[in-house]
């Protein structure tokens, strides 16, 4: 069995677009006519040049290998180049493509993936969502308003979850590490304040920044939110300085919590090494693959550390997190977007139950692609999956990240 033919769908999720403007799909077909899926979380380039890329990737270190060899491969999509270092954009093409493989060879064993890397630890993931706003919730008002949170907040645990993720604390923007504004601060407070009394100790509480502080402005906003006890608090400064992410995981009392934008173990191993943080957040479409995780996780058990997937992308990424999820020990929990575009892509081949993601026996990753819907909707506009802000936080006004919402 060897792998043959390669396609893209770019798709667009519906408005709001929870999961960012487009998904970079592949399908990979072998010669044996076993078609794998998988999801490529790469946005510092635009979907055709990242197209582009995951052609190259596929045709000069894939086409015509067995897709077995998943190290083989990642070798010479790792020292491409004489590269041997990680790099983001053709990391996250070779990822989408790895993770058809497994789906692949699941298909061909007739097994789960999980099956064929470890074995399933866990029946079942816990779940958590961001707070999205509700239909009754005023946009954009929605992002600075901890009424309007709790409220949301409520009714995710009403159905079942038992963490909720927010990030109230100012935009992010493409100018590093900032100190954030008192009324960031205070803001910051009023909405741990509302949902932890709105929840009480039914739910977790997870604070999410993205890399946009100052060494010390972290540690200011995280001893600020720590009365309210949230589980994480989610990278609190740029994601390339695990030293001095380390010096506000021993100032600040909530664990720290990081991973999204990093790729491959060699990234990640500073982070533990360090004591940057206990908690590690691999988006599988970006990381390296279900292989380059598992590989992660297991560093991760060596310090005592937790794997919590990152998810904000597609359904097919999400069903990569819950293979991953099923064959480790150290899962702590899965993010989760329930839109009924992501559950239709799939056919509704997975799906959260009282907060909880059944794990599923299908073989290959578990899950049905409807090529056709995700045709149906392509992407056809210029910007990237996600775009940081060019002005620089204000002290005078409300500092709003709209929930990674496009735009347009």
């Amino acid at each position: 069995m060897k792998l043959a033919d390669l396609d893209i769908i770019v798709t667009a999720p519906p408005a709001p677009g929870w999961g960012g403007r487009y998904w970079i799909l592949v399908k990979v077909t072998t010669d044996t006519g076993i078609t794998g899926w998988g999801e490529c979380y790469a946005s510092s380039v635009g979907p055709e040049a990242m197209r582009a890329v995951i052609t190259d990737v596929f045709a000069r270190h894939m086409a015509g290998e067995n897709p077995e060899n998943i190290d083989l491969m990642y070798r010479r999509v790792y020292s491409a180049g004489f590269t041997q270092r990680p790099d983001l954009t053709v990391l996250g093409a070779w990822s989408g493509l790895e993770i058809a493989c497994w789906d692949i060879l699941g298909k061909h064993r007739d097994r789960p993936v999980h099956a064929l890397i470890g074995g399933r630890t866990n029946d079942r993931i816990r779940a958590y969502t961001y707070l999205y706003p509700q239909a009754q919730h005023a946009l954009p008002d929605f992002w600075s308003s901890p009424d309007m949170a709790a409220q949301s907040a409520t009714a995710m645990v009403a159905a079942g979850y038992t963490a909720v993720k927010f990030d109230p604390a100012g935009p992010y923007t493409i100018r590093g590490g900032h100190m954030p504004s008192m009324h960031d601060i205070s803001l910051s407070v009023a909405f741990c304040r509302a949902i932890r009394e709105a929840v009480g100790d039914r739910a977790d509480l997870l604070f999410g920044t993205h890399g946009q502080f100052s060494t010390g402005g972290a540690i200011r906003l995280g001893q600020a939110i720590a009365p309210y006890q949230p589980l994480w608090f989610e990278e609190p400064i740029p994601p390339d300085n695990t030293h001095e992410m380390s010096k506000v995981a021993a100032k600040v009392s909530i664990p720290i919590a990081t991973g999204e934008r990093l790729t491959t173990r060699s990234e990640f191993a500073p982070v533990l090494r360090s004591g940057a943080a206990t908690i590690l957040q691999p988006a599988l479409g970006r990381c390296g693959g279900i292989w380059e995780a598992r590989k992660i996780a297991v560093l991760a058990e060596a310090y005592n550390a937790q794997i919590a997937p990152h998810l904000y992308a597609g359904p097919i990424e999400w069903a990569a997190n819950i293979q991953l999820a099923a064959a480790i020990p150290n899962i702590l929990m899965a993010e989760t977007i329930e839109t009924p575009f992501h559950f239709d892509l799939i056919k509704h081949s997975l799906r959260v139950e009282d907060g909880y993601i059944p794990v599923p026996t299908a073989p290959g990753l578990g899950i049905e692609v409807d090529e056709e819907l995700a045709r149906a909707h392509p992407y056809t506009g210029a910007a990237l999956h996600l775009e940081m802000q060019q002005d620089a936080v204000s002290y005078h006004e409300v500092n709003r990240f709209a929930g990674g919402a496009p735009a347009d």
